[in-house]
């Protein structure tokens, strides 16, 4: 390993591609990574879910994931700010860092303030060009670079209520089909059958046996 303990500082908002890659990068190199939360208590994804979509992804011994509360101003001109969000960081942190990981402009003075070397990991995001601003603006556009968890998060249900025998089924297979039709990510659309009728012939073989 090239550092003893790196971090990756950021909102995961949600996390995406070019996260997973940033944090696997710290982790190759690494022989400890904190990867630190930073989530504000305004935003709708709730941090604690960020935190364990990140835990389902990079179950590394090594990797360690530390949610820490954010509300202070991006302000990257200020000096008060600076010194705020860099508190809540090494709130996050069990010991120093001698590494940080980031593909944002702000690395370098982060990593400066951390007494910490800097370790540029695709700037341009090139390799991985999304964000999370892009995906919160539009999930299925950057559906592809996103982890099953979070696809799960986003993904939109529809739920058809109605008694056994209706056609509950039926109009849920319609639906299904019309929206699998449009194709890309939502070809992947599926339905479940009525759930009534299973459930009512369960319990009748029950009470028969």
């Amino acid at each position: 390993m090239t550092y003893a303990h790196g971090m990756v500082a950021g909102k995961f908002y949600p996390p995406h591609a070019g996260h997973h890659h940033l944090i696997g990068t710290a982790a190759k190199a690494c022989d400890r990574v904190t990867v630190v939360v930073a989530g504000s208590t305004v935003e709708s994804i709730p941090l604690a879910l960020r935190a364990a979509w990140l835990r389902e992804v990079h179950p590394q011994p090594h990797v360690d994931i530390a949610p820490v509360v954010d509300d202070h101003e991006i302000d990257y001109g200020s000096e008060d700010a600076w010194t705020a969000h860099v508190a809540a960081f090494r709130s996050g942190l069990s010991s120093p860092v001698d590494a940080v990981f980031s593909s944002e402009a702000y690395g370098p003075e982060l990593a400066r303030r951390l007494s910490a070397e800097h370790v540029a990991v695709d700037p341009p995001r090139e390799r991985f060009p999304v964000s999370g601003t892009a995906v919160r603006d539009d999930p299925i556009a950057h559906w592809h670079h996103l982890a099953p968890p979070v696809r799960g998060y986003l993904a939109r249900r529809v739920v058809v209520v109605g008694a056994e025998s209706t056609g509950t089924t039926t109009l849920a297979r319609a639906l299904a089909a019309h929206f699998a039709s449009r194709g890309g990510v939502w070809a992947s659309t599926r339905y479940v059958p009525e759930y009534g009728r299973i459930y009512t012939e369960e319990k009748l073989a029950a009470a028969r046996a």
